[in-house]
């Protein structure tokens, strides 16, 4: 038995080539995302995003932390008071982690809590309603 030749995909033109990545481009998030100046810590940064808002809030919480991590410690270098300020906000996010996996465990524990509850009742129930029924 021989073997068929092996068919190579067709290659696209230049025009469907680039008509392909223009359409890439629109869809890429990259190319809707808007230029941003904000403030931290005396030094304005320019960023890019989709969220300008979104932006302006996150620098103000990284700009407030540094600011609290300079008023209580004699450092003035800015990048240690970044690297404080960073282990705060890092600190600050397990602890709602771990708040969180605390609450959904409970939440799972009283969705198994009820549903056991509610496979009792319907046992009950059940047995209720057969009794009810050779009675009358």
């Amino acid at each position: 038995m021989t073997e068929s030749p092996r068919t190579q995909p067709a290659q696209a033109s230049p025009k469907a080539a680039a008509r392909d990545a223009t359409e890439a481009r629109k869809t890429d998030p990259a190319e809707t995302a808007e230029y941003i100046s904000v403030d931290i810590y005396d030094q304005t940064y320019h960023l890019r995003g989709e969220d300008s808002e979104y932006i302006r809030r996150l620098a103000d919480i990284v700009d407030a932390k540094m600011r609290a991590v300079a008023s209580h410690g004699k450092t003035v270098d800015s990048l240690r008071v970044a690297v404080l300020a960073a282990l705060n906000i890092a600190d600050e996010l397990v602890t709602l982690e771990n708040r969180y996996d605390t609450l959904a465990g409970s939440s799972q524990e009283s969705r198994a809590s009820i549903r056991t509850r509610a496979h009792s009742l319907t046992g009950l129930l059940d047995s209720v309603l057969s009794e009810g029924r050779k009675i009358s």
